[in-house]
């Protein structure tokens, strides 16, 4: 499968699959199961108000205070979109660039804009993630996350890249997390390198499910590898672990 993922899915970032896989489901630890437990609550309590707010306001991430009005004292302000909520690190702000096809919400570091999170919010037919298929099967149809390989020629096997590639993508961790209600989330961890590229590489957490509205909700976290291990990391992953769609 692997080099499947390779050939296939990143063309322009192969994917090295790490030695072992985690279990298909993966208990969380118990302080992430606070983070989801409070924003289905959220959720559930506030969806007219959700429903009825300005498009703009949510797209663009105004803070709203729809966690009974508690903001996180470690350094997260709790978010409520369409169909979404999450925890955002309090000092990154909004950013209006569309990455992406259905970008709903996108926030970057006030520091280092290498840092950056986006939602995209996409019409589906299909009812639940599974229904995509595998996880590598899923990861391959929104490979297009990772960046596409512009440079076209000849390069030598230099910097750990294979001839004729300036780019890579190694996959560090896949596994499926569950919440309360049965709805399944695929989720990922991945390193993406470039030759031209600074910070070590980007660390990119992909999580997606599809929500009650019949959208496929798509949660991408990325961090330069630099900035991961000088903290960065607990921001990105209070993020990640706190993506809850209704």
């Amino acid at each position: 499968m692997a080099t499947a993922l390779c050939n296939k899915a990143f063309a322009a970032a192969p994917v090295a699959r790490p030695a072992s896989r985690r279990s298909a489901v993966v208990v969380r630890a118990q302080a992430q199961d606070v983070s989801r437990r409070a924003a289905l609550g959220a959720l559930a309590g506030v969806a007219a108000l959700v429903s009825n707010a300005n498009p703009s306001s949510a797209a663009f991430g105004d803070s709203a205070n729809v966690f009974g009005k508690v903001t996180n004292k470690s350094g997260f302000v709790s978010y409520a979109g369409d169909g979404f909520a999450l925890l955002l690190p309090s000092k990154w702000n909004p950013s209006k660039e569309n990455d992406f096809p259905g970008v709903t919400l996108r926030y970057e570091d006030n520091f280092d804009a290498v840092n950056n999170l986006v939602v995209l919010a996409q019409p589906t037919d299909k009812k639940s993630i599974e229904e995509y298929g595998s996880q590598d099967k899923f990861l391959e149809s929104v490979s297009y996350l990772l960046g596409r390989q512009a440079y076209s020629g000849e390069t030598q096997s230099e910097g750990g890249f294979a001839p004729n590639r300036v780019s890579a993508a190694s996959l560090l961790d896949v596994y499926a997390d569950t919440d309360k209600k049965g709805k399944t989330y695929y989720k990922y961890e991945l390193l993406v390198r470039t030759a031209d590229g600074d910070e070590g590489g980007r660390h990119q957490l992909i999580a997606a499910t599809v929500g009650s509205d019949n959208k496929l909700y798509i949660l991408k976290v990325q961090v330069g590898d630099k900035r991961w291990f000088k903290g960065v990391k607990k921001e990105a992953m209070g993020v990640f672990d706190s993506f809850t769609v209704v």
